[in-house]
């Protein structure tokens, strides 16, 4: 569901969406304002809410996969938080926009977000036509390229490819191409929505970040991703649980190290 918040400029090519939970409302009211100051028009999208969710009536939610992947089963409010994230991308779609910055509802965006982001799709577009997606939110960056740096007023914040995709996903911004591929690529959901993204354009390329990030968060625990009451670490764990997740590190860093090196 999205329910219109702020008027998006008829000549802004890229649209934004705020993912928040139904009920979250304070939570909503300070990224509005943090988003209204940095003079990004966005729209509301109601978050699939996961955390009561029965995981054996989600037809495309694959447990083994995900014991196989991630050395563990998820848990309702990790599905929730993959579901939202694909639904802000079919909403996307929907649009005639190019790009589209997705936000969740505890982000923290620097007050010059509307012009980083419109430097960064210029940047791009001449420097990789073919980009899928930018973590505008990251907070630590490895196997990376520095490209671009972009200065406002006291800040400095570096464009970066990221080859080894970073984690969290409280901002992003789509491409057009990267947004389609997520959807036309979706079958079944083995991991959480952040390791999906990392597995997904470690080995596809056209990722990107920053660093230091123009996104951060105001440290609120997600709503969204929360996993009730089962640590989601712990939920279903595989008694090859940490060697899963040292295969799972290891071969994803020799991808990206590839990619930074020879392709």
């Amino acid at each position: 569901m999205v329910s219109n918040s702020n008027e998006i400029p008829a000549n802004a090519d890229f649209c934004c969406y705020v993912i928040n939970l139904d009920g979250s409302t304070e939570r909503f009211s300070q990224v509005s304002v943090a988003l209204e100051k940095a003079g990004v028009a966005f729209e509301r999208l109601s978050a699939f809410d996961g955390r009561k969710l029965s995981l054996d009536t989600v037809a495309d939610y694959d447990a083994a996969a995900a014991r196989r992947y991630m050395g563990r089963e998820l848990v309702g409010g990790e599905i929730g938080c993959y579901y939202s994230h694909l639904n802000a991308a079919k909403a996307f779609l929907r649009t005639d926009k190019s790009y589209c910055l997705v936000i969740e509802d505890d982000a923290a965006p620097h007050e010059a977000l509307q012009a980083i982001v419109t430097e960064t799709i210029g940047f791009l577009n001449a420097h990789d036509p073919d980009w899928r997606i930018v973590n505008m939110g990251n907070e630590k960056l490895k196997i990376f390229r520095p490209l671009k740096t972009m200065s406002f007023g006291k800040n400095i914040f570096t464009l970066c490819s990221a080859h080894y995709f970073p984690m969290t996903t409280g901002a992003i911004l789509w491409s057009r191409k990267g947004a389609q591929e997520f959807v036309d690529g979706h079958r079944v959901i083995f991991a959480p929505v952040d390791n999906f993204f990392r597995y997904w354009i470690t080995r596809a390329g056209g990722g990107y970040s920053f660093f230091p990030r123009p996104v951060s968060t105001t440290d609120a625990v997600s709503d969204i991703a929360h996993p009730g009451k089962i640590s989601r670490s712990r939920n279903a764990r595989s008694f090859l649980y940490g060697l899963r997740k040292q295969r799972r590190l290891m071969v994803d860093k020799l991808i990206a190290t590839k990619r930074k090196y020879f392709l």
